[in-house]
């Protein structure tokens, strides 16, 4: 099944990155700097936004989305070193304190395991580093919300696990972030089930 998320994600998603996505990644990604660790890369959405990073690494576990990230590059304008890797969220293969941002987007609702990918998050940012974010979570109107928990069943078997009533913006804090900022907002020209998105940056908490 991944082969056939790989090969129509980009269509799917088009009408919703024309109408807000493409901005909303612009506005998260454009500022970061230094060394970065894109987890979930995907077929490489992000690397139109990416600019003047020193290293940047695209994690991306499954064969066929790499396939497709791979063939976006090079790309010199968004870093001066890029490399693939295939970790998982939930077991990154690099060193403690090793980024200086780690982003995430749409990752968290398909992930297995919340909790330890945030970990490991925190684990490689540095203590001054920044986790950024945009997520589709459960939505705040009861109505939605009831749909979204009758269809998430069916969901995560046709769109790689990924889940619609997740609490993202909770998850982290009990990870051991603050959140530096946090936009609500509903994604115009996605289909209703995943509209309610969060965006936003988060630190790690020292001591904890």
């Amino acid at each position: 099944m991944s082969w056939l998320m790989a090969s129509v994600y980009d269509w799917f998603m088009q009408d919703m990155e024309r109408a807000c996505g493409d901005a909303w990644r612009r506005e998260i990604l454009a500022p970061l700097r230094g060394d970065v660790l894109e987890v979930g890369a995907g077929t490489g959405r992000n690397l139109d936004h990416y600019a003047a990073i020193d290293r940047l690494v695209l994690a991306e576990p499954d064969a066929h989305m790499r396939k497709k990230l791979e063939s976006r590059l090079p790309c010199p304008h968004a870093a001066k070193r890029i490399d693939v890797v295939s970790w998982s969220a939930e077991r990154l293969d690099a060193r403690d304190a090793a980024f200086d941002h780690v982003v995430s987007t749409l990752v968290l609702c398909s992930v297995g395991d919340v909790a330890r990918t945030l970990a490991e998050i925190r684990r490689v940012l540095r203590p001054s580093g920044t986790l950024v974010f945009l997520e589709h979570v459960a939505a705040d109107a009861p109505g939605r919300r009831a749909w979204q928990r009758r269809i998430e069943p069916a969901w995560k078997h046709v769109a790689g696990n990924c889940h619609l009533t997740r609490d993202t913006a909770k998850a982290i804090e009990e990870a051991g972030f603050r959140l530096a900022s946090l936009t609500r907002e509903s994604a115009r020209k996605a289909l209703p089930i995943v509209r309610p998105m969060i965006r936003g940056t988060a630190m790690p908490v020292a001591g904890t």
